[in-house]
């Protein structure tokens, strides 16, 4: 049985997580967990599944949680994720927290000597030179929770890494992916929300609209699988089926393809290299899809991944600078602060104004994110 440490139970990916341990139990059980402030569901989720440790994020949350459950172990905060990513009883971590505030528990677990099961973005992104060189000293496998990341990491199982020519990374083109640059300019915050095929939370649902999360996507496939950018291509597949694939030197392409459902690959990351049964409302049928769809991605139309390409390739604190600036800016926009095309145009802006650090430590990553957040802040 794998014993689960949970960050951000109560999330999208969190949620689904809980849905493969309720269908297997006798696989998987969850030992400690955080969530936010959805106190509702997170007690819910607590009598459910009676982890030995729970954090929140709040001290008023943490007070009610101790009168409730007098036997559990609570904490709230930075210290009590990091309570979560390193308790003993676990031998797997689960990220799915949204944000940077991922990224310290994940290197606590690692120094912990826990197997990452990886789904927050910004730890690769920010930090992944960090987390990439502290998990290959303890010998700790990062495994990727991402439905693309998964993809390529189920196509590359028994092959030979020296033998990879290109990464093919697979993207729906979001809610807005047949309307022009004119079209965009006074879409709602309804009409971005509304995902053609995936259902996710809103920060990256709005991240799929403009793209910003398949950047996100192509600089943690850099660290995951230690392919220069040139060698990662960005396709618009509407349809979702293939969920990436990798293109070998002899010309030979290999695709991973099913329902788009992020139960598969949260499951497959748990039971890798076995695989579990998973209850679907309807089988994947691939005669029912009829053609799949490949385009060529347009740059011009998606400014924002290029703008992720370029911060990349820059590295050092580039990519946190992106990271942040894009977390700011989606809130502006959630909150009807900013247009839906301002997210771009500011995170260029931070970009423009910051002087990259090359190979930075941690202390600078934080800084640079808290500089860069309150800078955007200020343009909203």
């Amino acid at each position: 049985m794998r014993k689960i440490n949970l960050l951000g139970a109560t999330g999208s990916v969190g949620s689904q997580t809980l849905e493969i341990v309720r269908e297997h139990p006798e696989l998987f059980q969850v030992v400690a967990l955080s969530f936010g402030r959805n106190m509702k569901l997170g007690t819910a989720v607590i009598e459910e599944f009676k982890p030995e440790l729970v954090s929140v994020e709040h001290r008023r949350d943490y007070e009610k949680l101790k009168l409730e459950f007098p036997n559990l172990k609570v904490y709230y905060g930075a210290i009590g994720l990091q309570e979560v990513a390193t308790y003993a009883h676990g031998d797997i971590l689960i990220n799915a927290v949204m944000g940077s505030v991922g990224l310290q528990p994940t290197l606590d677990a690692i120094a912990a000597g826990k197997e990452i099961a990886i789904a927050n973005k910004e730890t690769l992104v920010t930090a992944g030179h960090l987390v990439m060189r502290a998990a290959k000293e303890k010998g700790v496998r990062i495994v990727p929770v991402d439905s693309e990341h998964s993809a390529i990491y189920q196509c590359l199982q028994g092959e030979n890494p020296a033998n990879i020519s290109k990464l093919i990374v697979t993207a729906s083109g979001g809610s807005f992916r047949d309307r022009t640059r004119e079209q965009l300019r006074n879409v709602t915050v309804a009409e971005a929300l509304t995902h053609p095929n995936w259902s996710m939370g809103n920060k990256i649902t709005i991240d799929s609209a403009t793209m910003f999360n398949k950047g996100l996507e192509v600089i943690e496939a850099h660290w995951l699988f230690n392919l220069d950018y040139d060698d990662i291509e960005v396709v618009v597949h509407r349809e979702s089926v293939i969920h990436s694939m990798v293109a070998f030197k002899d010309g030979s392409h290999i695709a991973q393809l099913g329902l788009p459902d992020m139960r598969v690959p949260i499951q497959y990351a748990l039971t890798h290299p076995e695989r579990a049964s998973i209850s679907f409302n309807k089988p994947f049928d691939i005669t029912e899809f009829g053609a799949l769809h490949f385009d060529k991605m347009d740059f011009h139309r998606f400014p924002a991944l290029k703008l992720a390409y370029t911060a990349g390739k820059i590295g050092g604190t580039m990519p946190s600078v992106l990271n942040a600036a894009n977390e700011i800016a989606v809130a502006g926009f959630l909150n009807g602060q900013v247009a839906f095309q301002d997210i771009e145009a500011l995170v260029e802006n931070a970009m423009n104004r910051h002087e990259t650090i090359a190979n930075p430590d941690l202390e600078t990553i934080f800084q640079v994110d808290q500089e860069t957040r309150a800078y955007v802040k200020t343009l909203l």
